[in-house]
């Protein structure tokens, strides 16, 4: 089943049990994605698809910060809530001690010995991480290591 149809069917669930915030979050998803097809003139790819979503879980976590920042504390919570059932339908990120691993196989793939080579670190480890670490995760892991 693709993300658009477990999307589809989740949505029609959430209507029924009249969860308002699930219905709303996956609404959103949802138009996002066929926004995209519109743009693309086809269906969208399974990776197409997952792009989009986390982008849609990075535009909401970056809404938080700034509705803290405004003091809306009522409009973060909400966006947090989505947040929440978005990542339901995203790979399962790394745990912390895999995450760990992870980078030191990294920087010893690469050669890297000092912060200066975080970008080769960065690039390296991006492209294998599947969508399975934040990209700012990522980056804070590698620049510790690194620094140590």
């Amino acid at each position: 089943m693709s993300l658009k149809e477990q999307l589809t069917a989740d949505m029609k669930t959430a209507m029924k049990a009249r969860d308002n915030e699930t219905r709303d979050a996956i609404r959103y998803v949802l138009s996002a994605l066929k926004n995209a097809e519109i743009d693309k003139r086809g269906e969208l790819s399974e990776d197409d698809e997952l792009k989009l979503l986390r982008s849609q879980v990075k535009q909401r976590q970056d809404s938080i910060e700034q509705f803290r920042a405004g003091g809306r504390e009522d409009l973060a919570e909400r966006e947090e809530a989505q947040v929440r059932i978005l990542e339901r339908y995203l790979p399962q990120q790394m745990s912390d001690e895999e995450l760990e691993a992870f980078v030191r196989q990294g920087i010893a793939e690469t050669g890297a010995e000092s912060p200066k080579d975080m970008g080769k670190v960065m690039g390296a480890l991006t492209a294998k991480a599947d969508g399975r670490v934040d990209g700012r995760r990522l980056s804070a892991a590698v620049r510790n290591a690194l620094a140590s």
